[in-house]
């Protein structure tokens, strides 16, 4: 005699699997914080890819490593975001000033273009030097505030600075200080702000709570860029 599921049977077997799909779907769920940092770690290595291919070494310029390829965050317009850009010193002054400045027809941008998309740059607010009239240059995914709900960054580590800025050499390793000539502690030799210490970047969906070194809440990720080779990743 052949056998086969009754129509009770076959009503159960998918109210059981509607419950288990049910129960295991939020997993597959995108997590916003995770994908924000899975965002910035893969910006770190191009900062550093960047910095690596584009030695900004200049035996006539006094500071030219001031020029390394960058990646800062800020806290322009009431948002967190971040772009990546190598400083250029001002033609009438020959200082830095620390912004990703481009002129108003884009024939000298210092931001890092933005590779999926040949007519933006890796910046994702406006900024008083860059693009201040409209957002048609701008790269949305780099406001991290809008796009993933980030409401703090924390950065520590390294060593001698306490700016939100991260600058690569040409052999790929990580200084956190700044370019700016008007700056309290500017870059003054090719090895200032050297990372000796991981460097460690906590972003939170909440206020941050604590020091960088735990997540204390699922609110948290924290980001690790170890000194010397600048790797990047998660804790």
């Amino acid at each position: 005699m052949k056998k086969a599921f009754t129509m009770l049977e076959l009503v159960f077997v998918i109210l059981v699997v509607g419950i288990l799909a049910a129960m295991i779907a939020p997993n597959f769920q995108g997590n916003s914080l995770r994908e924000a940092a899975d965002q910035v770690i893969s910006h770190i290595r191009y900062t550093q890819h960047l910095a690596m291919m584009d030695d900004k070494y200049n035996p006539n310029s006094k500071y030219w490593y001031r020029q390394r390829w960058q990646i800062a965050f800020s806290t322009a317009h009431q948002t967190k975001s971040y772009y990546i850009f190598s400083d250029s010193p001002s033609v009438s002054t020959g200082a830095y000033d620390g912004n990703p400045s481009a002129n108003i027809d884009y024939t000298k941008v210092e931001v890092a273009r933005n590779s999926l998309d040949n007519n933006k740059y890796l910046i994702g607010v406006t900024n008083s030097n860059f693009d201040n009239s409209s957002a048609e240059k701008l790269s949305p995914n780099l406001d991290i505030g809008k796009k993933y709900g980030i409401v703090g960054v924390k950065m520590s580590g390294g060593t001698g600075s306490t700016v939100k800025r991260i600058l690569f050499d040409n052999i790929g390793r990580p200084y956190r200080g700044t370019g700016s000539s008007t700056a309290t502690h500017p870059l003054n030799s090719p090895v200032d702000f050297m990372a000796t210490t991981p460097i460690l970047i906590k972003l939170c969906t909440q206020t941050c709570i604590g020091d960088n070194k735990t997540a204390n809440s699922d609110n948290e990720i924290i980001i690790r860029i170890e000194p010397e080779t600048g790797y990047a990743h998660i804790l």
